[in-house]
């Protein structure tokens, strides 16, 4: 009887043991959870949007497109950083007022080899947003996987809100490590840390390369929407984008040769002129992107058109403030987000509207 109580015992100790190596393990952010009476991860079902937005942030950063890509604007960067770091010693000049700006020549010198760090970023942003939104809803289409996610309880809307969250994601955190990466190796070479102004200036320039990369990324979604074929949506999107890039400015001259007005003719018709072409060009989204960011990394850029005589008469050539930067470049970047806005609203509405069942 002794020996059945034992062994019994030993019975009831090893499923004891067995139980506890079933049970997961629970981590330090549950157990922080617990302790404050809150509801652990395992106790509350995640978000169907967050679930969606994983999802889909991890497709991209999986993908093949996206490697070559990030392995691309690596390399360019690296390279414009080598560019301006090897010729940071003749752009100080005796005199000049940006001197007093010595780090934010790391984002615009450039000896002609190759374009400044602003510059490849106003040239592959565009890219990368095409890239990553070209197919955003008609691939789910083509392969079935549209009509049985929206077959799901979850609300239509969440699929291609995820897919902007998710690729917003990816960007922003690339740009902001793309900047910080050349803040970083900056000042480990030239040991000269960044004033307060000029990081809050890099800054503004990281969030409006987002924005405008994002405007991008809202267009290729849109033409996803509206188009059945990806390759269609594709060469549709970088239809735009040459064209904007190339072929406006071409057309713009032609308008600016066509409408010049005679050598002899008074200064404010020639002014008029000169703010008509301006307007003219800041229909494209790359020249407000050029404008705006020239202004925020050049704080010596004290204007955006042209200006008199009388205007130029008296003034002192000292950089401007961070703050008068911003509102002198505030209409490009409020242009930027409208674009950027109504673009994500049509094709919000495309595809509230769109039929997904298969054909």
């Amino acid at each position: 009887m002794t020996f059945i109580t034992a062994i019994s015992k030993e019975v009831k100790f090893m499923s004891d043991i067995a139980k506890q190596i079933q049970q997961p393990k629970e981590s330090w952010l549950d157990k922080l959870a617990r302790s404050l009476g809150l509801a652990s991860r395992q106790d509350v079902a995640m978000h169907p949007f967050r679930v969606i937005v994983d999802k889909e942030i991890s497709d991209l950063v999986r993908s093949w497109r996206f490697k070559i890509l990030i392995g691309i604007i690596v390399l360019t960067c690296v390279g414009s950083l080598y560019t301006a770091l090897t010729n940071i010693g003749h752009a100080v000049k005796p005199g000049d007022p940006g001197n007093a700006f010595f780090f934010l020549k790391l984002f615009t010198i450039s000896d002609g080899t190759l374009p400044s760090f602003f510059v490849f970023i106003s040239f592959l942003g565009p890219l990368l947003g095409i890239s990553l939104g070209f197919d955003a809803i008609n691939s789910e289409q083509n392969k079935g996987t549209l009509s049985r996610v929206m077959a799901q309880p979850i609300h239509r809307d969440y699929l291609i809100n995820a897919k902007f969250m998710a690729s917003i994601t990816v960007i922003s955190v690339m740009f902001f490590a793309l900047g910080f990466l050349v803040m970083g190796l900056g000042l480990v070479i030239i040991g000269i840390p960044p004033t307060p102004e000029e990081f809050l200036r890099i800054v503004f320039f990281i969030v409006l390369s987002i924005f405008y990369v994002a405007l991008w990324l809202n267009l290729s979604i849109l033409f996803s929407v509206k188009f059945r074929q990806a390759a269609t949506s594709a060469l549709a999107g970088i239809s735009v984008w040459l064209f904007f890039s190339i072929f406006y400015n071409l057309i713009v001259k032609l308008i600016a040769r066509a409408t010049m007005p005679p050598e002899m003719a008074p200064e404010r018709y020639i002014v008029a002129h000169r703010n008509f072409i301006l307007d003219l060009l800041r229909l494209s989204p790359s020249q407000l992107f050029s404008e705006a960011t020239t202004t925020l990394l050049m704080p010596s850029v004290r204007s955006l058109g042209p200006l008199t005589m009388e205007q130029v008469h008296g003034t002192i050539p000292s950089p401007l403030p961070l703050g008068q930067s911003l509102l002198l470049v505030w209409p490009q970047l409020t242009a930027i987000i409208a674009i950027t806005v109504v673009c994500f609203a049509l094709s919000y509405v495309f595809f509230m509207r769109k039929e997904i069942r298969s054909r």
